[in-house]
């Protein structure tokens, strides 16, 4: 009867057992993405709330002009193209980025499945793009985010506080903390915190993309026996081009 608590107490407690299948590792990893999946909603869902709490523009879109009292159209917000100034192509750059993104998910899972054929160089490659692919956009973030602060040619004209003295038809251009050209100041608030938390999470994979990739050269998972580490890191990855996803529907197309 002792021996066989002994035996049961080992087999359960003494490690060894892999829960749903899956490795400690990434485990661990699903916890961290599903409590930042909560972040992320909780940010969104704010988002939503603000932006169906302010008043709408209800006129010809083709009449449409910037206003700090109402929500503006996505497609007059984002229509910008660096080399293409002065010309209309809504939502085309941002477009741009979200294929960069996803085909840097493609990259990445072709370094997982090289990994699990223990192909070195395959991951080695496919690692690097990934890499690239994830520079591209924050490179290309960038950019928008430049644009965004600077503004449009024709300032928005409204009344608005400016260090402690109320100013009458003040002219705003572009968009910071204090004022916003496009819209009311939540819209310009919501935008730099929400699309920056998410720059943040693809500067820091790349970060871990690039360890990742030193080390695959390096051959440290090759004397390991296996690639795991690319796996989890993938996890990562993905899950932050899918919550560019819900990112690109909240502020680009709603």
């Amino acid at each position: 009867m002792a021996t066989t608590a002994t035996m049961s107490k080992k087999t359960l407690w003494g490690g060894g057992v892999a829960p749903l299948k899956a490795s400690y590792g990434k485990l661990m990893m699903w916890f961290f993405l599903l409590s930042d999946a909560f972040t992320f909603s909780g940010l969104l869902i704010t988002y939503a709330f603000l932006r169906w709490s302010a008043p709408a523009y209800n006129g010809d879109p083709e009449a449409f002009t910037f206003s700090t009292e109402y929500w503006p159209i996505p497609e007059k917000v984002y229509e910008a193209f660096p080399g293409f100034h002065g010309v209309e192509l809504p939502l085309v750059f941002v477009g741009l980025m979200t294929f960069i993104l996803i085909m840097s998910s493609v990259t990445m899972v072709l370094a997982v499945e090289a990994g699990h054929r223990m192909d070195k160089k395959g991951v080695v490659k496919w690692m690097l793009w990934t890499i690239i692919g994830g520079i591209c956009f924050l490179s290309c973030q960038a950019w928008e985010w430049s644009h965004f602060i600077t503004g449009t040619d024709t300032a928005t004209i409204s009344d608005v506080v400016v260090n402690g003295v109320w100013k009458e038809n003040y002219e705003i251009f572009g968009a910071n903390l204090n004022f916003n050209q496009y819209g009311p100041p939540a819209f310009a608030a919501l935008f730099f915190f929400i699309t920056g938390f998410h720059g943040f999470h693809v500067f820091s994979g790349v970060v871990l993309n690039v360890i990742i990739f030193f080390n695959a050269a390096t051959g440290l998972y090759e004397r390991r026996g296996h690639y795991e580490m690319v796996e989890k890191v993938g996890l990562y990855w993905h899950f932050v081009d899918l919550v560019w996803v819900f990112v690109f529907t909240f502020f680009y197309l709603i």
